[in-house]
C-alpha cells in the first residue's frame, strides 16, 4: 500500500520555476498480486467501477485498457522483463481516496502495484528502483511528470520541489486536516493551460502573484518546523486569495473553503489544479468533525485525515 498526497503550498506556480510544498496523507491506495497460469493479466477496482485484461506483449497498453489501469500495464511490463517468468497477474486495486480528487491517484497505484509485484515476484527491488519504475509508468498518464507524486508516494513524508530537484521534509508532528472534495473533475493540463494564458495577457500582475505563492511556500515550511499551525492557517488563506486571482478556484471550492473558516478551521485553500478537485483545511485538533460536518453541509465530500510520514510499505 501506499499513501496519496496533497498540494500545501506552491501549485501553478511550481510551473514557473518558484518552490512547492507536497506532502503525503494517512489515505492510502491498496493493490494485491496473486500470479496466474496463463500470460493474461486482469486487473480490477471498485472504487473506480472499471476492469480489464490485458497482456504484456506489445510496445504500448491496448487502446482499450481504462486511462486509470495504463500505469499499471506499464509497470507489469517493466517488472516482468527483469524476470523469466512469462505469466499473467490477477491485480485488485482498493483507495481510500476517490478518483479523480486530483491527490495523486495514478502515482500511488502506480508506486503500490510495483511494491506488490516486487513482493509477488521476489525480486528485492529498492525504494529507489520502485520509484523509478512508477516514475516511468507516470509518463504514460501524464506525458512528462515532474517525478514529485511518484517520490512521495514511495517516501512518504513532504517534499519541498523547485526547478527539479527534491527535497525531503521532516514533519515534526501530526497535523490535522480535513478534504472536501467538490466532486467536481478536471484536467490538470487544462487549468495548467489557462493560468499560462492569463499569464501571458497580464504578465506585469501575474507575475509579483506567482513570486508570492512562491515565498509563502519558503514561509510555511518555517512555520511547520515551529508547529505553528495558526500562522500556517493563515498563509494558507493568503495563498488562497492569491490563486483565487489567477482564476483557478471554482464557486463550488469556495464555498466549501468558506464553510471550514467558518467552523474553526485555522485556514483553507484549494489542492492541486483547482477547477475542481479538492480544497484543505488546517484545523484545531477537536474541531475535525465540526469542519468535515459543514464541508458535508455545503455540499462537498468530506475526509478527516492527517499528514503521513508512511511511505510504500508491505501489509
Amino acid at each position: 500500500m501506499r499513501p496519496e498526497r496533497l498540494f500545501f503550498f506552491g501549485e501553478h506556480a511550481v510551473v514557473y520555476g518558484e518552490p512547492a510544498l507536497v506532502a503525503s496523507i494517512d489515505k492510502r491506495v491498496y493493490v494485491s498480486v496473486n500470479l496466474r497460469d496463463e500470460k493474461i493479466s486482469r486487473v480490477y477496482s471498485k472504487e473506480y467501477d472499471q476492469a480489464a485484461k490485458f497482456k504484456i506483449d506489445k510496445s504500448h497498453p491496448p487502446p482499450h485498457l481504462p486511462q486509470i489501469f495504463k500505469p499499471v500495464w506499464t509497470v507489469c511490463k517493466e517488472i516482468s522483463s527483469l524476470t523469466s517468468l512469462h505469466k499473467g497477474f490477477d491485480i485488485s486495486i482498493k483507495s481510500e481516496i476517490p478518483p479523480g480528487a486530483g491527490l495523486g491517484s495514478s502515482a500511488a497505484v502506480s508506486v503500490a502495484t510495483a511494491a506488490a509485484l516486487n513482493v509477488c515476484l521476489d525480486l528485492d527491488l529498492s525504494n529507489s528502483e520502485i520509484s523509478s519504475i512508477a516514475f516511468g509508468a507516470e509518463k504514460t498518464v501524464h506525458g512528462t511528470p515532474s517525478g514529485i507524486d511518484n517520490t512521495i508516494a514511495t517516501y512518504g513524508g513532504a517534499i519541498l520541489y523547485e526547478k527539479g530537484n527534491m527535497k525531503q521534509v521532516k514533519i515534526k508532528t501530526e497535523i490535522p486536516l480535513v478534504i472536501g472534495n467538490s466532486g467536481v473533475k478536471r484536467s490538470t493540463a487544462e487549468w495548467v493551460g489557462k493560468v499560462k494564458l492569463r499569464k501571458q495577457r497580464q504578465e506585469k500582475i501575474m507575475k509579483p502573484i506567482i513570486k508570492s505563492i512562491g515565498l509563502i511556500v519558503m514561509e510555511g515550511l518555517k512555520l511547520l518546523d515551529k508547529n505553528d499551525f495558526r500562522s500556517l492557517g493563515e498563509l494558507m488563506d493568503i495563498n488562497q486569495g492569491l490563486l483565487e486571482a489567477i482564476g483557478v478556484s471554482t464557486f463550488e471550492l469556495d464555498k466549501l473553503i468558506n464553510a471550514a473558516r467558518q467552523s474553526g478551521a485555522y485556514g483553507a485553500k484549494l489542492t492541486g489544479a483547482g477547477g475542481g478537485g479538492c480544497m484543505i483545511a488546517l484545523s484545531p485538533e477537536d474541531r475535525q468533525k465540526q469542519i468535515a460536518d459543514a464541508i458535508l453541509k455545503a455540499g462537498g465530500k468530506p475526509i478527516i485525515t492527517n499528514l503521513s510520514q508512511q511511505g510504500v510499505k508491505i501489509e
